[in-house]
């Protein structure tokens, strides 16, 4: 699905980058240019960065409980 209709950036476009360590909306702004021009896909790519975050924290987190750690 198209997040950012003014540089043509999809859903599969964001998550490839924050697997590549875009980890903030600032460093995907830069590496992908979105939320440089309208702002309307920043609410939408926000969403799905802190989802994927989540996903990413989630065995982490779990690793540590059953360590002790």
């Amino acid at each position: 699905m198209r997040v950012c209709h003014c540089h043509n950036v999809n859903d599969r476009q964001l998550a490839a980058a924050i697997d590549e360590g875009c980890h903030t909306m600032r460093e995907l702004r830069f590496k992908l240019n979105i939320g440089n021009t309208c702002g309307r896909c920043l609410p939408q790519a926000k969403q799905l960065l802190n989802t994927q975050l989540m996903q990413i924290a989630e065995p982490t987190a779990r690793l540590k409980r059953v360590s002790g750690f």
